[in-house]
């Protein structure tokens, strides 16, 4: 009986690792999502009308936030975006590895360095998956390129 303990929890904590990791780059959304929720429900929206607004506001952040990313062509402005999406998820990746050290680590200083390790961890992951779908451009300078790249979204562009 002891032995199907350790496993399912072995199970249940690498799930929940595989969780945080998969949903890193939804902390912005959800952040925003929760503001906006409680922000309405405070002002008498409902609770009805505080899930329609904090929902509508949570998913408008993450597709806008993709959108910029995939279109822009400066990468100072990607860095950004990436940026903004990466701490909030480094933040809750901080607040996770430290509460899973806490189980079993004494050492103070070791649940630190884990913690943060858990921070750079998932604040990575949430960038990667939201630049992954950015295709890469050439530098430009001054809006000058020999062999320019194609346009992202070709039907947009049609010469008429």
């Amino acid at each position: 009986m002891l032995a199907i303990g350790l496993i399912l929890n072995t199970l249940g904590i690498g799930l929940f690792c595989w969780a945080i990791f998969a949903l890193a780059v939804y902390a912005l959304p959800f952040f925003v999502a929760l503001t906006l929720g409680i922000t309405a429900f405070q002002n008498g929206a409902g609770v009805v009308g505080a899930l329609l607004i904090g929902t509508a506001g949570g998913a408008l952040t993450l597709a806008l936030g993709q959108a910029a990313v995939a279109i822009t062509r400066s990468s100072t402005l990607r860095i950004a975006i990436a940026t903004a999406f990466a701490i909030p998820a480094a933040v809750a990746g901080y607040h996770v590895a430290l509460a899973l050290f806490r189980i079993g680590m004494p050492s103070l200083a070791w649940r630190e360095i884990f913690a943060c390790l858990g921070a750079v961890c998932v604040g990575g992951t949430a960038w990667t998956r939201l630049t992954v779908f950015a295709k890469p451009r050439p530098f430009e300078l001054a809006g000058v390129v020999e062999n320019p790249s194609p346009p992202i979204f070709p039907a947009a562009t049609r010469e008429v």
